[in-house]
């Protein structure tokens, strides 16, 4: 069938005869202040097939050695493929449910988003877009990652907002009539995985809800628009994986322009398609501490920028400085969300002013760290999940570190794979 969305089909590896709990592994961009956890990991894994092979953990990414890493990854993909490591499944996607540290289960869907439906930049009106502002900086040691690789294996989790629920979660009362993959503890407290072979039926299925799902009338009625051009998946979790991928796929075409790729694998990424409105699902603030700073002169142009005062308002915070709290109003908004009106205040005054913004997850761990002597720190609310589609249609990606999706442990583990190289 002709497709109008970015979603579809894949052809998926999994691997054969391998020991799936020492397979399986955290996405690379986490636990990067913690290298123990990673050498636990290649303890775990020892002589074992396993995604960590395959995978270059963001521990390692500024340490001496790091060309030989990459180098030993691509020839472990390659001697995978030689020696038919993997079971490939083609034009296929499968039903995950992933069962959390907290027991929560998340539903998902593994396929392949078409990266010309992908734009990252702020301001982007494609139909796939980041949710918040993507680093270009950390791009470029990635692309040395995916040149040369044969394969991909994805942490990339996309957001779509089906709210009446009617995509993804109807294929849990059919999964007994699937083929099971796979069903197996992830390691390092990780939760439990399972996964499940879609029928041709239920592909079909979910081809035709999304393509409903896409069309412009329905983003219209979803949010009251008109005039916008249709957001339909979001960015999740690993925007800047997807971005590399993105970026490798237009280098490929820089490079032969008169080549046609349009067929080519490295046109598509392989993702986990989630509901945002999953139960699983929580968005938890990520708080701000500014050091280096004069407090009492950052708090007086803050003042001044965002008309802060003790009478209530739509936006508010909270002020921690020296042990004292204060909760401030905001009635100058520079940006749909609380932390958008912050961030753009905090990002001017300390490039033109000096001191060093951290992003910080814990409310108390703020409080500690603004205790010490030119430090000031800033508590901000949860983010809504109803917000995030319209704030995105409405001002574009999200300032960076405007959300946490959920705890490291609960983060995309590499499972799938999927070949990028004709």
């Amino acid at each position: 069938m002709m497709m109008s969305t970015a979603f579809r089909r894949a052809d998926i590896l999994l691997p054969k005869d391998a020991d799936m709990n020492k397979w399986a592994v955290v996405a690379c961009d986490q636990y990067t202040s913690e290298p123990e956890y990673w050498d636990r990991v290649e303890k775990t894994v020892g002589d074992e097939k396993s995604a960590y092979k395959l995978i270059l953990p963001e521990v390692y990414l500024e340490q001496p050695g790091v060309d030989y890493r990459i180098d030993k990854i691509h020839r472990t993909m390659k001697e995978y493929l030689d020696k038919g490591a993997f079971e490939e499944y083609k034009n296929a996607m499968i039903y995950i449910e992933r069962v959390q540290a907290d027991g929560r289960v998340r539903a998902g869907l593994v396929g392949a988003i078409d990266l010309k439906e992908y734009e990252y930049y702020k301001g982007s009106e494609s139909q796939v877009r980041a949710t918040e502002a993507t680093v270009i900086e950390r791009i470029p040691p990635r692309i040395k990652i995916r040149k040369g690789a044969p394969i991909e294996l994805p942490h990339i989790m996309i957001l779509i907002d089906d709210v009446k629920k009617r995509i993804i979660e109807p294929l849990a009362d059919k999964k007994d009539e699937f083929r099971k993959l796979y069903d197996f503890d992830l390691m390092e407290g990780g939760g439990h995985i399972t996964g499940w072979l879609l029928d041709e039926d239920s592909m079909e299925q979910v081809e035709a809800l999304l393509e409903k799902f896409s069309r412009q009338e329905a983003f219209d009625r979803r949010y009251g628009l008109t005039g916008r051009q249709p957001l339909t998946y979001a960015m999740g979790d690993g925007n800047h994986s997807l971005a590399t991928a993105k970026e490798f796929y237009e280098t490929l075409k820089r490079a032969d322009p008169s080549a046609d790729l349009s067929a080519h694998p490295a046109r598509y990424a392989l993702v986990e398609l989630v509901n945002l409105h999953s139960p699983a699902l929580e968005f938890e603030a990520i708080h701000r501490i500014v050091t280096e700073v004069d407090e009492q002169s950052l708090t007086a142009a803050l003042t001044e920028e965002l008309g802060l005062s003790d009478e209530e308002s739509a936006q508010s915070f909270v002020i921690v400085n020296g042990g004292e709290e204060r909760r401030v109003y905001v009635h100058k908004e520079s940006s749909k969300l609380t932390v958008g009106s912050l961030q753009n205040f905090l990002d001017n005054y300390t490039k033109n002013n000096g001191g060093k913004t951290d992003y910080i997850h814990g409310a108390d761990v703020v409080r500690e760290l603004s205790k010490k002597p030119h430090s000031i720190g800033f508590l901000l609310p949860d983010m809504g999940k109803e917000e995030l589609f319209p704030t995105v249609i409405e001002d574009g990606a999200l300032p960076r570190k405007t959300f946490s999706m959920g705890h490291a442990a609960d983060k995309r583990f590499y499972v799938e794979a999927r070949k990028i190289t004709k």
